[in-house]
């Protein structure tokens, strides 16, 4: 590994509590508390999620739990119906039903679908 990646990964990003964040190959990948990786919808472009039923079975939201702050650092939760889903850098996030845990089969669904990365 570099001097710039050791660098780079000396502090980790910060991130809500309901989000873990896991050091793979000199790079910081982010899931859920299941294991579980997180992705971003190229079409929630106003940052409110545009992946409702059946999308939403195929690509569950990451809910943000009942005692979460509202943001933390890039990471701010938002309505969506009665629950809140964490959105990261503007961008609500989601798994993918066919990734098991510390999979990432989701990357490039479609042309739509982007791992969440640091």
């Amino acid at each position: 590994m570099s001097e710039t990646s050791r660098k780079a990964l000396a502090m980790p990003p910060e991130t809500p509590a309901d989000i873990s964040v896991f050091e793979d190959r000199g790079a910081y990948v982010l899931r859920n508390q299941e294991g579980l990786a997180l992705y971003t919808y190229d079409l929630d472009v106003d940052g409110r999620p545009h992946c409702v039923n059946k999308c939403a079975e195929t690509w569950p939201p990451v809910l943000a739990s009942d005692d979460a702050s509202a943001v933390v650092g890039d990471w701010k939760s938002i309505q969506r119906g009665t629950a809140r889903q964490w959105s990261y850098r503007g961008k609500p996030v989601y798994t993918y039903s066919k990734d098991a845990p510390g999979e990432t089969k989701g990357d490039g669904v479609d042309g739509k679908w982007r791992l969440v990365s640091v």
